[in-house]
């Protein structure tokens, strides 16, 4: 079985982004920080960033993170979005609320040409999201 899984990068955030989505999707959490594994640290202020977490979600949903550290660039999200669709109308609408508090919609989450329901926004930590809901999505 191969998956594709989307990995976000963040600059100093990246723990109170991955708790974030955790409250929005439920599942499990895990969190390692640099400072956990010997050798990884090269600035000693890295210690507490997140090396690598993974939200795995009863419903299959996989969602990684982690902190890029000072020694490394980091570039802005920019030109992808994770997008999340399914059945479950009322499920959908509470991802829908929980991340669009504090960011900015791009376009509402209703009715589109195609049927069902559809929205695009950008979170508060600057993650792009496309919702889609139909009686048919898996």
């Amino acid at each position: 079985m191969t998956t594709l899984n989307p990995y976000l990068q963040f600059r100093g955030n990246a723990r109170e982004a991955i708790e974030f989505y955790h409250r929005v999707f439920g599942g499990d959490l895990s969190i390692d920080t640099f400072g956990q594994w010997e050798g990884m640290v090269q600035d000693p202020a890295d210690a507490d960033l997140v090396m690598h977490a993974q939200l795995r979600t009863p419903d299959g949903l996989v969602l990684m993170a982690s902190d890029t550290p000072s020694s490394m660039p980091y570039r802005e999200p920019a030109g992808i979005a994770v997008s999340v669709s399914g059945s479950n109308e009322a499920q959908l609408q509470g991802y829908w609320d929980a991340l669009a508090e504090g960011g900015s919609v791009t376009a509402p989450f209703e009715a589109p040409p195609w049927g069902g329901r559809f929205g695009m926004l950008t979170d508060r930590f600057g993650i792009d999201w496309m919702l889609s809901w139909g009686p048919d999505e898996e």
